[in-house]
């Protein structure tokens, strides 16, 4: 069943990740600095509720796997919620950055409630959208393409809700601090509600499962956990999301706190610091690394090109720490080529989770992609928990305190954050894609079978 997938449908699909990239990077991005700097909460206070919340959250994506699977409509498994989770997907999001007028605890619990609100939220649009990818086709050079349009779209959607945070906020200054960010961030999320419109309505579901799905949750968990390729998937996805979520939450400490945050250009009276166009640089890099993803990894294969990408933005991370701040050059170059690597990278990792899919249907003779790809989003999760808890323990480990000026140990604490740190996760994370053991013939072999075997239950 190897259907001739529209452009159209490509791009709808991508609008998907459009929308939820959009929050995830303000997420990584911002969260953090919002938290210390506007709602004046402690970033220690904060790692530990980043790691509380987002745990629980990552034990939840299973449960939503197991659901969309048994989940049957006229429009299919997985796309019926993103038309239902739309709309509080934006409203949740829009909340987490509203600074009530309650006591320092009383933020607090506002900040645990909301956040763990709008990533339970996340979790029911974002699993099922992931599993589309594993029904919409089943050709593997085809899913290498939706993949690399999904990160492409994705990556122009942190694109534009970094472009536009600053300057949004920055405009809606005269209404105060807590509305200029909470009406900057309710723009980004009116975006984020018709993207998953559209890709509701542009995608379809075409690949059928050989056999109906059971009840039997405990085969299914069965079958997961005695899936060698995914659990290797799941290490190096954790590995690449601590590497990626260090450097996205110290991004604005180093230039407000180390470059100094200098203004760098003005359009229409609006100011954009260098925080702002490193950001938006580094997001141009991920598109370029996405769009060389499939080509590349079409030619040398997935795992090599994973492999070649994760040791270059290690080596890269390293030579990061050795830069000074007036070297703002340097400081873009090596942005660039981490970005670029960076954004390989992760269109093969949900390309090999669909491969997994079929790897899993064609042992055991059961389909579950939900729960596969909701264990990819649980490493995301889980990476991201890891990481972003660490980004609140080692700032409050430098000895950073908000709105003052650093001593050295915060700002070499910071640099570090930005370069040895990261590359230890890259690192691990290229350990564990090295034991990988579908290739792109074995692949083949298997969904040529499948094929027969779906033919045969017609």
């Amino acid at each position: 069943m190897s259907a001739l997938i529209s452009l159209k449908e490509k791009v709808g699909y991508g609008f998907g990740d459009m929308a939820s990239s959009m929050f995830w990077k303000l997420f990584g991005m911002y969260l953090l600095f919002f938290y210390t700097d506007v709602m004046k909460l402690d970033a220690v206070a904060i790692g530990t509720m980043f790691l509380i919340t987002r745990i629980w959250d990552t034990l939840f994506d299973p449960f939503v796997g197991v659901i969309t699977d048994r989940t049957h409509t006229r429009w299919g498994k997985f796309r019926p919620y993103l038309l239902i989770m739309a709309l509080p997907f934006a409203i949740a999001g829009t909340l987490t950055f509203y600074t009530p007028s309650f006591t320092g605890g009383g933020r607090l619990v506002y900040a645990y409630v909301t956040y763990s609100l709008i990533m339970m939220i996340y979790s029911l649009i974002n699993v099922p959208y992931a599993s589309l990818l594993g029904v919409i086709s089943n050709d593997g050079r085809e899913r290498n393409t939706l993949a690399s349009f999904r990160m492409s779209f994705a990556f122009a959607g942190s694109f534009m809700a970094l472009g536009l945070l600053e300057p949004l906020v920055q405009y809606f200054t005269p209404y105060g601090l807590t509305y200029s960010w909470v009406l900057a961030v309710g723009i980004i999320a009116g975006i984020c509600l018709l993207l998953f419109l559209l890709c509701f309505a542009w995608v379809k579901e075409r690949v059928q499962p050989v056999q109906q799905q059971s009840g039997r949750l405990k085969d299914d968990f069965s079958d997961l956990l005695h899936n060698r390729p995914w659990w290797i998937l799941l290490g190096a996805g954790i590995a690449a999301l601590i590497f990626n979520s260090i450097r996205d939450g110290a991004t604005v400490y180093y230039f407000k706190y180390y470059i100094m945050q200098q203004q760098a250009f003005t359009v229409a009276g609006i100011p954009f610091t260098y925080c702002t166009l490193y950001l938006l640089t580094g997001q141009l890099a991920n598109i370029v690394g996405v769009i060389l993803a499939s080509p590349i990894a079409n030619r040398l294969g997935k795992k090599r090109t994973y492999l070649l990408a994760m040791v270059m933005a290690t080596a890269g991370s390293c030579c990061f720490y050795f830069l000074q701040k007036e070297q703002l050059t340097g400081i873009f170059i090596l942005q660039v080529l981490i970005s670029i690597c960076a954004g390989i990278i992760f269109p093969l990792l949900w390309s090999m989770y669909a491969d997994i899919a079929d790897y899993s249907e064609w042992k055991t003779g059961r389909r579950a992609t939900g729960l596969v790809f909701s264990s990819s989003s649980m490493s995301q999760k889980f990476g991201w928990t890891i990481g972003g808890a660490l980004t609140g323990w080692l700032l409050g480990a430098f000895h950073f305190q908000a709105d003052t000026t650093p001593d050295t140990v915060a700002q070499t604490g910071i640099i570090s954050m930005l370069s040895i740190i990261p590359a230890m996760g890259s690192l691990l994370s290229v350990v564990c894609i090295a034991t990988y053991p579908l290739s792109e013939n074995k692949m083949n072999e298997i969904s040529r079978e499948l094929d027969i075997r779906r033919t045969h239950t017609c």
